[in-house]
């Protein structure tokens, strides 16, 4: 009888624990992912045949219409990040690292190859590379993924930047939050920085030989990357070397004649469609909360990129003090707390403009 009023007694306090868990949940945390776990997180929202959130998306132009790729990764209502590669004519691939950080915080974000780029259609017509028909390309894609001012945030890499910078231009009421990652807001600054500091930075043999080069036009010479790689891509593009391998995979298939036709076939400066490029006059019109990213060793200005934020009407900088263009790995624990910080804060109301992140 004693062992039985024991295990009464003991079943009786472990009722009253559950009642009182029952009545005193764990507090709620920001994202889906932590609220709903991973089953709320990794649901599918795809209706038929899943796809592992692939979605085709047919853009419609004069010209035809052509199909871009993209692939949600992730489900949250409040936090959905369309990432815009750089190049111009990378693919999505290098953004893969952003799975190591991104689903733990709950974030949701979408994979997109840009047209011409990865696994979208390749219409191989230069006068498609053009910065107004990427921007109403984006925003094509917006509206098929049904995103809004309620959970819509843009990050732009390098080209992205640029690109996400004119379609916030544009577009800037349907995004509730705006990243500009390793991008200056003007070409002109950005060829003058490359010619001015990074070139002076090689030793003066090198830096010759490159320009002798360049000035032949000889870009297909195998002895021009071979002078770059070390000398000026693994200073200033990425310091881990061998580069990670979803950025060399996704610069591998890089389309050549989107990258020429935009940037130019040389490595620094700009001198394709984009060489006059110049928005920072008209930076004080963007009041969405903006990010801008950028590294200390980058192949852009870090203080330019700090100026960038103090330009927009709420906006905040982040400088990754051992990072370069490719910030997002070589600088990978600044990079990420920083552009989770910033996403966190915009979705709970606590961003405020010059904010540390």
């Amino acid at each position: 009888m004693k062992i039985l009023s024991t295990l009464q007694r003991a079943a009786g306090a472990l009722g009253a624990a559950a009642l009182l868990a029952a009545c005193n949940p764990p507090a709620a945390t920001e994202t889906s992912a932590a609220a709903g776990g991973p089953s709320a997180y990794f649901a599918p929202t795809e209706t038929g045949v899943k796809t592992g959130g692939v979605q085709v998306i047919p853009i419609k132009r004069p010209k035809g219409t052509f199909n871009v790729w993209t692939k949600r990764f992730g489900n949250n209502a409040k936090i959905k990040v369309l990432l815009l590669n750089g190049g111009p004519g990378a693919t999505h691939e290098y953004f893969e690292c952003m799975e190591s950080f991104l689903p733990k915080e709950g974030v949701e974000f979408i994979y997109y190859d840009q047209l011409g780029c990865g696994n979208s259609d390749n219409p191989r017509d230069t006068a498609m590379w053009s910065l107004p028909r990427y921007v109403e390309e984006v925003e094509q894609v917006r509206q098929a993924l049904k995103l809004d001012s309620t959970n819509f945030y843009l990050l732009g890499h390098s080209w992205g930047g640029i690109l996400a910078a004119e379609y916030a231009f544009k577009y800037q009421k349907n995004l509730k939050g705006l990243i500009i990652s390793n991008m200056m807001m003007s070409c002109p600054a950005y060829g003058k920085y490359a010619d001015e500091v990074l070139a002076k930075q090689m030793k003066p043999a090198v830096l010759a030989e490159i320009r002798k080069i360049e000035a032949a036009k000889d870009f297909s010479n195998p002895r021009y990357m071979g002078l770059l790689e070390p000398n000026f891509y693994a200073q200033h593009l990425c310091r881990i070397v061998p580069n990670p391998e979803p950025v060399t995979r996704a610069m591998s298939k890089i389309n050549q004649s989107l990258y020429v036709t935009m940037q130019g076939p040389s490595e620094f400066g700009i001198s394709g469609k984009l060489t006059h490029w110049d928005r920072v006059p008209d930076l004080p019109k963007l009041s969405v909360p903006f990010l801008s990213i950028g590294g200390q060793y980058d192949t852009m200005d870090p203080a330019h990129m700090r100026m960038i934020a103090t330009k927009v009407q709420k906006g905040a900088a982040l400088i990754c003090p051992q990072g370069s263009h490719m910030s997002m790995y070589d600088d990978q624990e600044t990079y990420m707390k920083g552009l989770l910080t910033f996403l966190k804060s915009v979705d709970d109301k606590s961003f405020k403009a010059g904010m540390a992140m």
